[in-house]
């Protein structure tokens, strides 16, 4: 069955093959079976049944869905709504973050079987059993390719072993978390643990704008990530139920803190934890 893929917005996770397109349908148009829309994120809604009604004067069957409907709790499959190289080996959180809507969307952690790929998009795959992250190390190991977990990995739960496991594979780049204050300390002592890994290859989200968070506080919270030896992503809070349009003041902060180039220029000769 050929199947047409539409998203509303294009982003790094986005396939590219020719059955895959961004936006509203164009003059050329290949022979499909079915459209479907996938929807990630929630304030995308109203734009993809917009663009399921624009497919569907093309397409007899056009299906709308994905994450920001609730479509994201069943099992994964490689290289159909997110790219060539991401796997998803387990669904769901068992952590209860107030902004963050992971639990209310995908449920309680569970493991999924697990298909080949180096991009780890696991919400917490360091929740999961023990051997199923034997499994999902030794699966990363037989890619041969330079492993990325953009998913993100919970620093609390980062025990010797799973370092030694990372220490065993060609990183990328692995993502940590710093949403609050009181992970801060939490991520310094992680990165100490990960001294084998330069700057460039540990990121750190970094939420901010959320609650009564002013500019300055969330500067001086990614500051303290950086001097832990992160390069900070800095994510701007947005509600479930609608798009937030932040002040130019808070964009301009989210854009330097999530542009490596932007934060190495603002920090010369500040290279601790750094290496070629």
């Amino acid at each position: 069955m050929r199947i047409i893929r539409v998203f509303p917005r294009k982003t790094s996770m986005t396939p590219g093959d020719t059955y895959a397109f961004v936006g509203d349908p164009p003059l050329w148009r290949p022979e499909a079976n079915e459209v479907h829309v996938s929807v990630a994120f929630t304030w995308d809604t109203e734009e993809g049944q917009r663009l399921a009604e624009a497919w569907g004067n093309h397409y007899e069957t056009v299906k709308l869905g994905g994450p920001a409907f609730g479509d994201s709790k069943g099992n994964f499959e490689p290289g159909v709504y997110l790219k060539h190289g991401v796997t998803i080996t387990s669904r769901g959180c068992p952590n209860k973050c107030p902004w963050c809507l992971v639990p209310k969307y995908e449920g309680e952690l569970r493991v999924l079987p697990i298909r080949p790929g180096w991009i780890v998009q696991d919400n917490n795959l360091l929740a999961t059993p023990h051997n199923h992250q034997a499994a999902v190390f030794e699966m990363l190991k037989a890619q041969g390719r330079r492993v990325s977990f953009p998913g993100g990995l919970d620093a609390r739960l980062l025990t010797p072993w799973a370092v030694e496991q990372l220490r065993s594979l060609p990183i990328r780049e692995a993502f940590f978390a710093a949403d609050s204050k009181g992970m801060i300390s939490v991520v310094a002592n992680v990165r100490k643990q990960l001294d084998f890994l330069s700057r460039r290859q540990l990121r750190c989200y970094v939420l901010i704008a959320y609650g009564d968070e002013s500019i300055a506080e969330a500067k001086k919270r990614l500051e303290a990530v950086w001097r832990a030896g992160y390069l900070p992503f800095a994510q701007l809070f947005q509600p479930p139920d609608r798009w937030l349009n932040y002040s130019q003041p808070w964009k301009a902060l989210a854009r330097t803190w999530s542009r490596p180039a932007a934060m190495f220029a603002m920090h010369k000769g500040g290279r601790e934890h750094d290496k070629v």
